[in-house]
């Protein structure tokens, strides 16, 4: 198969989709692979490093027209539809429930869109997983950063010293963001307390913690409670392939301490604070009624080169599996990507992204079997 990676292009997105190892990988097992100059280069994987790995350095223009299938990290932005061509392959985040022009497009254009948020593997979504764990530990850097009066937050030492409170930190939502937020939260000496309506979880959560944090199942009166003295608001709610719900709304915020930090890290997902909308990673923050709020869309490309090893240890061995038996038998013979198909052949197939925008569902086992 022809392969493709571009150079990401999302503000501040320095990860890319395949390291020279990964390259290596697919060339040897009888595959070409295209890389888009300078794609690798911020973090330490040189155009010279790919070439001794077998890939083709070319273009972004020639990159497209050539690759059958193509590997990214983010989901494409409006300047990267033109290059896409009818019936490729795309593989990389998408998050479509919260991006109805990118659906459009990929339904306009029949791509074949695999993303890496929807695999599933059981109850895991393993190419999410090391993604939210690396969010989940910097929701809490990022909080204790913006805490600080420079920023506009009320000053609190996270960890505090002796003789003074410790920051409280409120984690909504106990998957793997709220579990690695609240292991950095612990870690900096921050009070914790995390809210979910999964009782097992919350068990997990007290019996692996050795009940340092405060378990509460998620309720508005919970949730209401617990907004009103801490000082970092994690949001890590998720619902796979589907809109967040909105568990903080605009009149939470009244009731919040001047100055507190809300970090959203569902916002891939929308958000699940009512108040919240992407930032960037070169202007990361706002204010709304004297709360900080930080909601950076794609918060793991602060740590690139982490982020990039820890993503392709789980993509490529997918990734692989498509190239060498073609997307569709791929899809059809491991259930892992068959939850991973978005769309194929101008047909949504992935439930939660139909219902966010009022479009027809097509069951994907029916349209990989009609696909040719």
């Amino acid at each position: 198969m022809l392969i493709g990676c571009p150079k990401e292009v999302k503000d501040h997105e320095f990860r890319v989709g395949l390291t020279p190892s990964n390259v290596h990988t697919f060339t040897e097992a009888g595959h070409t692979v295209y890389v888009e100059t300078n794609a690798g280069e911020s973090i330490n994987f040189y155009d010279s490093d790919y070439q001794k790995a077998g890939a083709k350095i070319v273009s972004k223009e020639e990159l497209f027209d050539k690759s059958e299938l193509i590997i990214k990290v983010k989901e494409p932005i409006k300047e990267e539809y033109k290059f896409f061509k009818e019936g490729q392959i795309l593989y990389t985040y998408l998050h479509l429930a919260n991006d109805k022009k990118l659906t459009e497009m990929l339904i306009e254009k029949k791509i074949f869109s695999v993303a890496y948020e929807t695999i599933k593997k059981g109850r895991s979504l393993p190419c999410l997983a090391p993604m939210s764990s690396i969010a989940g530990r910097l929701s809490i850097i990022e909080g204790a950063k913006y805490l600080e009066k420079t920023y506009g937050g009320n000053g609190t030492f996270i960890g505090g010293v002796p003789g003074t409170r410790k920051g409280k930190v409120l984690i909504l939502g106990a998957g793997i963001v709220g579990f690695n937020a609240a292991q950095m939260a612990l870690g900096l000496g921050a009070e914790v307390v995390m809210l979910d309506i999964d009782l097992n979880r919350l068990e997990y959560i007290d019996q692996v913690f050795h009940s340092k944090i405060t378990t509460l199942y998620s309720d508005a009166g919970n949730i209401k409670e617990c907004v009103q003295d801490c000082d970092i608001l994690v949001g890590s709610v998720l619902i796979p392939g589907s809109k967040a719900p909105k568990l903080i709304r605009k009149e939470h915020l009244g009731l919040m301490k001047k100055g507190s930090v809300i970090v959203d890290v569902a916002i891939d997902q929308g958000g699940c604070i009512e108040t919240s909308h992407p930032t960037t990673h070169t202007d990361p923050i706002y204010i709304i009624d004297g709360i900080v709020h930080y909601s950076v869309a794609n918060m793991p490309g602060a740590v690139a080169k982490t982020s990039t090893i820890a993503l392709t240890n789980t993509t490529i061995p997918y990734g692989l599996k498509i190239a060498n038996m073609g997307a569709r038998n791929a899809c059809l013979e491991i259930p892992d990507l068959t939850e991973g198909v978005n769309t194929i052949d101008g047909k949504v197939t992935y439930k939660g992204v139909a219902e966010a925008f009022d479009m027809k569902y097509f069951d994907p086992i029916e349209a990989l079997k009609a696909h040719s």
